[in-house]
């Protein structure tokens, strides 16, 4: 069996109403040799049956992003790890500008974000993470990150800790090397923000990040984000 080149992560919980239009805009991408694989903490909504249809592998995992995107990436085949949020629509032809970016030498990247949603806000927020993730070479979970299966190893994966995985991820990447900051833009969903509410949202998360670049404890910090 030939091996992908990519292979994309979804980690998965109780995503019954997002998943197969997450999936079926994979499909070019699998029709072309992509591997997709979804990885499941738990659901209880019917993702798993979902999911299955439209994935070349679904898989139980202990529940929390880090862990299930762990487990993905061990069973992966491919030679290029891609992690994609259930609620995150690829640009046409990622696997191309993933392909080319490692071909130019680069480690891992991510792709600017743009976020659906009504609110004016989000259009200024996916600026801003944009624009932040350039200047400091970090990259967050809505931008897909990407890494060689190599060096993803190397490093540990994912730590196991239950908010900002993707911050501390980048972090000893970057150690490695800069990141890809790939112009073509994923869409991810603004549910997030408007069900919480765009300022409260974006300013809970600024606490956030600054607290635990601070040093503050990822553990309690998840549980302030609930």
């Amino acid at each position: 069996m030939t091996r992908p080149a990519v292979s994309i992560v979804v980690p998965v919980l109780d995503e019954a109403g997002q998943i197969e239009a997450t999936l079926a805009a994979l499909g070019p991408l699998r029709r072309q040799g992509t591997e997709v694989i979804v990885v499941d903490g738990g659901s209880q909504d019917g993702t798993v049956a979902l999911a299955r249809a439209e994935a070349d592998a679904v898989l139980d995992a202990p529940r929390g992003r880090a862990r299930q995107m762990n487990a993905g990436a061990a069973a992966a085949r491919g030679e290029v790890l891609l992690f994609l949020h259930a609620d995150t629509i690829l640009p046409t032809e990622a696997d191309r500008h993933v392909l080319r970016a490692v071909a130019g030498g680069r480690d891992w990247g991510r792709f600017d974000v743009r976020i659906a949603g009504r609110h004016p806000m989000l259009r200024v927020v996916a600026m801003l993470m944009n624009w932040r993730s350039r200047l400091t070479g970090i990259a967050t979970g809505d931008q897909a990150i990407f890494v060689r299966r190599e060096l993803f190893q190397r490093i540990g994966g994912f730590p196991d800790q239950p908010l900002m995985e993707d911050i501390e991820l980048s972090r000893r990447l970057r150690r490695v090397s800069a990141p890809a900051c790939l112009p073509a833009r994923v869409t991810t969903s603004g549910r997030r923000w408007e069900s919480r509410g765009v300022w409260r949202t974006i300013f809970l998360m600024w606490r956030l990040r600054w607290r635990y670049w601070r040093g503050e404890s990822a553990h309690r910090l998840a549980a302030a984000y609930r």
